[in-house]
């Protein structure tokens, strides 16, 4: 098997498989490295909606879309879609999923709920 290092298990950080997803977490400061492993299928509303119990996801995404395609619609329907390799930015309020065959691989820089807001970005929508 090829050792893939968007792929690869990174030591010492915290680790979390969640509906599906695999979430790697660093703490760098006062804001979070993330690598976020989404399998093909994936889709917010079918798989984390049901748990955290609303209507869209209320975490903005900010960072590098490493590998595959990554889309998804607002409430207000507009959309987002983007293919790597490409710098992302979704606001919170949305729907998200995987398009097409390839997984996603996303390099995501976070301040939980305050993302936009300590990045200095307005909440508008981008993509």
């Amino acid at each position: 098997m090829d050792h893939d290092p968007l792929t690869a298990p990174i030591a010492g950080i915290e680790t979390q498989d969640f509906v599906g997803a695999k979430i790697d977490s660093l703490a760098v400061g006062d804001a979070r490295v993330k690598r976020m492993i989404l399998p093909v299928g994936s889709r917010w509303s079918k798989g984390v909606k049901p748990i955290v119990g609303t209507e869209f996801c209320e975490h903005a995404h900010v960072g590098f879309l490493a590998r595959g395609r990554f889309a998804g619609t607002y409430a207000d329907g507009d959309t987002f879609d983007y293919q790597a390799p490409a710098i992302i930015a979704v606001d919170a309020g949305h729907d998200s999923w995987v398009e097409g065959d390839e997984e996603v691989v996303l390099i995501q820089f976070d301040f939980e709920t305050e993302t936009l807001e300590r990045l200095g970005l307005t909440q508008r929508k981008r993509g």
